[in-house]
């Protein structure tokens, strides 16, 4: 509920509240606010002082009235290269089925812009404290000696990443079956800018791209961004719907296909051996690329069934990195490519960032030589199992059920009620959630949403979860 003060409206607190979120991307572009009504029942004001604040927006250009329809978030009118403007491009997508409210930048954005200092279940990563090692600072220390700060910080590193590192990550990929040299491995600014890197070098602007549906909210956008059609492939408990991928190869001969095998984003699946093989014999057959995202691997198990352990890197690129498990801010990922693909591949890097940081290479190399990074994770994996037996016990007794079996850092909820409004209402209590809106190319109204086990383990949230669930 909002409450006058001497300094500030009721309609002055409820325009800030929108426009807030509107600038940090909370409310995406074309999304459409709550009627007047639905506004005033949630905040406890009256319709005319809603009006009164969305003419506010109105004023400050961040949003637009269309008749008989409502209030929308505007898109700000910028160029583009094809000739659209992105306001003009923004319709076109609500034409196709609506924008949601929170988008995926939103959730990058989230956390930069913290709404408030609850723990948010939208959130993709471990909280900061459960990150937190003596090892860490310790490498770092170890790496940049005097002289060693000078030779790393007065010249580029090495084109395809700090030779020790590779030879550590070559090491570490072998433990999972996956046989890569290190002159196949080139490390990258995270495992996003791995992805990246495969896209903008297999890849141009129009090409069909066979992606897993649901989905990481990030990887639709990032694709759609650089123009590529988005083919979704439904996801199943053993795999993707094989027989909705040969379609897609008969019908638009697509390039690339990119998959988490490994406890998959938001479900947590794992790929099934028969189901891996018979996705390999498809890509033989028709000729694609396959980017397996193996983002989890530190939290999974080194047995599970990897598409690059079976392919022996010929069809397959693996791709991975750090931020979830160690250093976020330390940006090191990497990827594993199949021999005539890694100059193509590294001429994309040197072309986006040139190298990447030696002095935190080094160290990270350190710590995975030294064994900590694998103790760190086996800590990581213990704490999680018991978040998650507590978080699962909490979703349940809030009258919520699980599409798909708890396992993992992501558990897959079945709401009952339209997330996507649901997001809204949980913003003014402080919490970031994450729809099921957000994990499918077309959007559409879902009552599933993702939620982070280590950040809903909490009571509070479910109550909160409960109460505004109930109201409607």
């Amino acid at each position: 509920m909002l409450m006058k003060t001497p300094a500030q409206s009721l309609t002055e607190q409820l325009a800030v509240r929108f426009a807030d979120r509107i600038r940090s991307r909370l409310l995406a572009p074309g999304a459409r606010l709550p009627s007047v009504r639905q506004c005033a029942q949630q905040h406890g004001v009256s319709p005319s002082t809603v009006v009164a604040a969305y003419d506010q927006l109105l004023a400050q250009g961040l949003v637009q009235a269309r008749k008989n329809r409502g209030f929308f978030v505007r898109e700000m009118p910028t160029p583009r290269a094809d000739g659209q403007s992105s306001e003009t491009k923004a319709a076109a997508a609500r034409a196709g089925g609506g924008a949601s409210p929170i988008n995926a930048t939103a959730l990058i954005r989230g956390m930069f812009h913290k709404v408030s200092n609850k723990p948010h279940p939208g959130m993709g990563v471990f909280p900061p404290d459960w990150l937190e090692s003596t090892f860490m600072p310790a490498a770092v220390r170890k790496v940049t000696g005097t002289r060693a700060l000078q030779d790393f910080s007065l010249q580029y590193g090495e084109p395809m990443g700090d030779s020790s590192l590779r030879r550590v990550l070559s090491q570490k990929l072998a433990s999972l079956n996956v046989h890569a040299d290190a002159e196949h491995i080139i490390t990258t600014v995270g495992a996003t800018h791995a992805l990246d890197i495969v896209s903008r070098t297999l890849l141009r602007a129009g090409d069909p791209v066979m992606v897993e549906e649901p989905g990481w909210a990030v990887e639709f956008a990032r694709l759609a961004a650089l123009g590529m059609r988005i083919l979704p492939v439904p996801r199943r408990a053993d795999g993707p719907d094989l027989e909705v991928m040969a379609k897609y190869c008969e019908v638009h001969q697509p390039k690339l296909y990119v998959s988490v095998s490994v406890f998959h984003n938001p479900t947590g699946y794992c790929l099934s051996p028969g189901s891996a093989h018979r996705l390999l014999q498809l890509a033989n057959r028709h000729n694609f690329h396959i980017v397996e995202d193996d983002t989890y691997s530190h939290i999974a198990p080194e047995h599970a069934t990897r598409l690059t352990a079976l392919d022996g890197l010929q069809r397959t690129i693996y791709v991975s990195g750090f931020a979830k498990i160690l250093a976020p801010n330390w940006r090191i990922g990497y990827l594993a490519a199949p021999p005539a693909l890694v100059e193509p591949l590294l001429d994309t890097k040197l072309l986006s960032t040139l190298t990447t940081p030696s002095l935190l290479e080094r160290a990270l190399a350190l710590c995975i030589e030294q064994g900590q990074l694998r103790r760190h994770a086996e800590r990581i994996r213990t704490r999680l199992d018991a978040a998650r037996a507590r978080s699962v016990k909490l979703a349940l007794g809030a009258g919520c059920s699980f599409a798909a079996e708890p396992v993992g850092l992501f558990g897959w909820v079945d709401t009952g009620v339209d997330t996507d409004a649901l997001a809204q209402r949980m913003l003014d209590e402080g919490y970031l959630i994450a729809p099921g809106a957000l994990f499918h190319a077309a959007r559409a109204p879902s009552t599933l949403m993702r939620i982070n086990f280590t950040t809903t383990q909490d009571a509070a949230f479910w109550r909160v979860f409960s109460r505004l669930k109930a109201s409607g």
